[in-house]
């Protein structure tokens, strides 16, 4: 896990350092405080997505730049045995304590000039009742694979169990969950205009 955090963080330094760009530019480009890109930049904190989503923009490189491995032109197939075998990257849910509670698995990392992400996401139990809502451009496809679900999008909140799904604009405010505490396993497909 740590392998893949360092780097993510280190590649957006990295990127951040060839542009010549300060993290007041970034902090101001990205709508993120500078405090918040430190953390990102020095792998303390992977938030969700919505900020690397924004870092990526301020940057001007897709989001998957910071989680490729090697580019490839043609098909990805990404085996089972692999990607449980692979490092994966872990979020926050935007509770108050911060722990980490999505642990994505990206299963197009190798994929060139993508603009869709897919993931496999195993959300972790989580008693908090309050969640920070993140929004960023695109779309998102949400299959549940295992557990139960709960989705805040805008004012509205959606429950899904295993074999739902659900497709949203990702501009809208939302937030995902495990329902009830209960832990989950989603595909998640982020859609991301480039």
């Amino acid at each position: 896990m740590s392998n893949q955090h360092s780097l993510v963080g280190s590649k957006i330094k990295s990127i951040r350092e060839t542009q010549k760009l300060s993290l007041e530019e970034i902090a101001e480009r990205s709508g993120l405080s500078k405090d918040q890109i430190i953390a990102i930049e020095n792998n303390e904190n992977l938030p969700s997505l919505g900020p690397l989503i924004k870092i990526a923009r301020a940057l001007g490189v897709r989001l998957g730049t910071f989680m490729d491995d090697n580019d490839a032109i043609g098909p990805v197939v990404c085996r089972a045995k692999d990607r449980e075998a692979e490092t994966s990257i872990s979020f926050s849910n935007g509770t108050t304590d911060a722990r980490k509670h999505m642990e994505y698995h990206p299963l197009a990392k190798q994929k060139a000039g993508r603009h869709m992400e897919p993931f496999i996401v195993d959300i972790q139990p989580c008693e908090e009742k309050e969640f920070i809502s993140s929004a960023h451009e695109g779309e998102e496809f949400i299959f549940v694979m295992q557990g139960e679900i709960e989705i805040d999008y805008g004012k509205e909140k959606y429950t899904l169990k295993e074999g739902d799904s659900i497709y949203y604009d990702s501009i809208v405010k939302h937030h995902i969950h495990g329902a009830e505490g209960k832990a989950a396993k989603i595909m998640a497909v982020v859609y991301i205009p480039f």
